[in-house]
């Protein structure tokens, strides 16, 4: 599952007016799929985008949700994968570990809420946070109580006032912390567990060439669920490719560029434009920028013969500038490249995350 994939159909069916229910992953032990804050769609007829076991349990949520949708309530379900040998429902799934998943009904008439900000949220450039009471003992703060931040700041709250600080207190805590997980919130009036998950956007990354091998490059990144933004200043490589799954396309002077785009919003961006003096001027561009990861298609040798030749070589920008770009994998020809660039980013902005 993508966040991207998640967007798309969360569009399809609200535009349908479809009941919906966001199943999140609260608690998990031993070897499991997803881990706590992993998410998905279930429509009431049984459609869902996101996968948070593999195949092994959609089939018995997509029917929870269908219960929840006719009672309106939301419920947690624990699934206990390892507790014996048989095969888990006659149905031989083969799956080990436990995973507690809470199922929460999103209602056209209440604006899909609490999910539609926390879309807002992933649709931005920033980490945010989206915390869900999943079991609860205190009256006024029931099961399915909310809240979201966008923008560093609460944008949605469906809890008492009593609760918003402690509550708060935590999703601060679990953004500098950078990771999801449950935790435990004590009142005198009873318990509860929280849910925190950290909602990320999908990376962007830049492309700058638009050449035959950028194509494969797209869809990989497409494929991830990444945002692209590919680039070229000649007008006929834009033309002549095919660049559906791109977020953005354009065709800017190269020196332009730094000018026209919010290059610090990238994660990553692989210059490819087969033309050295187009790649120097690309990573003259780029050299301003804080992008973390900068890919260079060509031999070691083309790497440090075009940084040589920049006026100006920020203090870190051959620590960011990696040629060859990508992974080692062998095998040849533009797919095979592709998939060794979109590796090695992938690798890196994993690296970074950690």
């Amino acid at each position: 599952m993508t966040t991207t994939g998640l967007l798309k159909a969360f569009s399809a069916w609200s535009a349908e007016q479809k009941p919906l229910v966001l199943a999140s992953v609260f608690e998990t032990a031993g070897s499991t799929y997803s881990k706590a804050g992993a998410q998905m769609l279930i429509t009431g007829d049984g459609d869902f985008q996101g996968m948070l076991s593999g195949g092994c349990l959609e089939g018995d949520l997509a029917e929870r949700a269908r219960k929840v949708l006719e009672s309106g309530q939301p419920q947690s379900v624990t699934y206990d994968l390892g507790s014996n040998d048989e095969d888990l429902w006659g149905l031989g799934v083969g799956c080990d570990g436990l995973m507690k998943i809470f199922l929460q009904p999103l209602s056209p008439g209440a604006g899909y809420e609490p999910f539609a900000t926390m879309l807002q949220a992933l649709a931005g450039d920033s980490p945010e946070v989206a915390a869900i009471v999943v079991e609860s003992s205190i009256d006024k703060l029931p099961p399915g109580a909310t809240m979201v931040t966008v923008g560093g700041e609460v944008k949605f709250a469906d809890m008492t006032d009593d609760f918003t600080s402690p509550v708060g207190e935590m999703m601060t805590a679990t953004l500098h912390a950078r990771q999801s997980g449950s935790r435990a919130l004590a009142a005198p009036s009873g318990n509860a567990t929280v849910l925190l998950a950290l909602l990320e956007p999908p990376p962007a990354i830049l492309v700058l060439g638009a050449g035959l091998d950028a194509e494969p490059v797209v869809r990989f990144a497409n494929e991830l669920g990444w945002r692209v933004t590919i680039q070229d200043h000649r007008p006929a490589y834009i033309q002549s490719g095919s660049f559906h799954g791109a977020e953005q396309i354009h065709c800017l002077p190269v020196n332009d560029i730094a000018a026209t785009l919010d290059l610090d919003r990238y994660a990553a961006a692989i210059v490819m434009s087969h033309h050295l003096v187009s790649d120097r001027q690309y990573l003259g561009q780029l050299a301003g920028s804080s992008i973390p990861y900068i890919g260079l298609l060509g031999p070691v040798d083309r790497r440090r013969r075009l940084l040589s030749e920049l006026d100006e070589l920020p203090g870190n920008l051959e620590s960011r500038v990696h040629g060859p770009a990508g992974i080692d994998i062998g095998g040849r020809g533009p797919a095979s490249i592709a998939l060794s660039i979109i590796a090695g980013m992938h690798r890196e902005m994993t690296r970074a995350a950690t």
